[in-house]
Formats: structure tokens, C-alpha cells, sequence
């Protein structure tokens, strides 16, 4: 977390494909890779799966993230959906909240073959690293779904900078 002295946001008008961006509803996800020994995780919003035979992950990742690097080295990973109750680990592994020890101190975890899993995450995928490439301001990360673990608790969303969920039953 950094603290700035001056403002921290540029003068001049608001970036539009940011404000676009800002206006679609996005999964909570955690991505981490590793062992016991050297591990990373990151909050990732800009997350999709993708059907088909394999089934596949697309995730938008900060190219100069530790997860990544430890991604490119290790070839797999693993990607949990957060639920409602988990958001301590959202904000811990996106750099928004001060954690003394680091954020895999919030959390039992599991390690998978695919790398390090919060025992409290249901909803998770093993990946198989298949491609990363650079787009825009990110690296696009496309991997094929070894492992699929699915429960019925209800996934945390990102809208406009802020929190919510949905659930079904309650259309407007």
C-alpha cells in the first residue's frame, strides 16, 4: 500500500475505457502458484472461462506480478472464486489492506498439484499454463482446466469499485 504525498489520481478528464470497464460486473477471483517454499497470489477480476474440450481459463494479469513470474516457472496454477466471506483475501492479495506477515497468513492452505489453495475457497479450478501473451497494459494468461472443484456459496462480484453479490431469486 503506498501513500502519496500530492494527488494521486492525474489531472484532466476521466479515462473512458476505464469508466467502461468500471460498468461490467466481474468475478472475484485468487490466483496463486507455488509451493510451501516460494509462493505468490493475486486478486484478479478480469477473469473468463472457457467451454469446450478442454475447458479453458482467460485471465487479464499484471505482467509484473510474483504470480505470474512463479505461473511462467511452474507452468501451472491455481484459480479460486471468493465468496461473499472471503473478501479479507480479496483485499489482502490486491495490495488494498495491510497484512503484517503477507496475505498467506489469512488463511489454512492446501497445496494442490497445481499450487497453493485456500482451504476456506470451494469454488477453484487447476490450470495448466497454455499460453501468455502481452495486451494492452496486461498479460493475457490462457490456461486448460485440469481440476474443477464447484460449491453453492455465493461468489463475491466487482462493480464501480465496490463489493456486491447476486443471487439467484432475486431479479429485479
Amino acid at each position: 500500500m503506498t501513500i502519496h504525498a500530492g494527488k494521486p489520481f492525474p489531472d484532466g478528464p476521466p479515462d473512458p475505457v476505464r469508466r467502461l470497464r468500471g460498468r461490467l460486473v466481474s468475478p472475484v477471483t485468487l490466483w496463486t502458484a507455488g509451493d510451501s517454499v516460494r509462493r505468490a497470489g493475486l486478486t484478479v477480476s478480469s477473469t473468463e472461462v472457457v467451454r469446450g474440450e478442454p475447458g479453458r481459463l482467460v485471465g487479464l494479469v499484471d505482467p509484473l506480478s510474483g504470480v505470474l513470474d512463479l505461473v511462467r516457472d511452474r507452468g501451472t496454477f491455481v484459480v479460486g472464486v471468493l465468496s461473499v466471506d472471503e473478501r479479507n483475501l480479496s483485499d489482502a492479495f490486491g495490495g488494498l489492506a495491510p497484512v503484517p506477515g503477507g496475505p498467506f497468513t489469512l488463511a489454512e492452505w492446501e497445496q494442490t498439484p497445481w499450487g497453493p489453495r485456500a482451504a476456506s475457497v470451494g469454488t477453484w479450478a487447476g490450470v495448466r499454463l497454455e499460453s501468455i501473451s502481452e495486451i494492452g497494459w496486461s498479460a493475457l494468461v490462457v490456461g486448460t482446466i485440469e481440476h474443477l472443484d464447484v460449491d453453492d456459496r455465493t461468489p463475491l462480484a466487482h462493480l464501480r469499485g465496490r463489493y456486491g453479490h447476486w443471487e439467484p431469486g432475486l431479479e429485479a
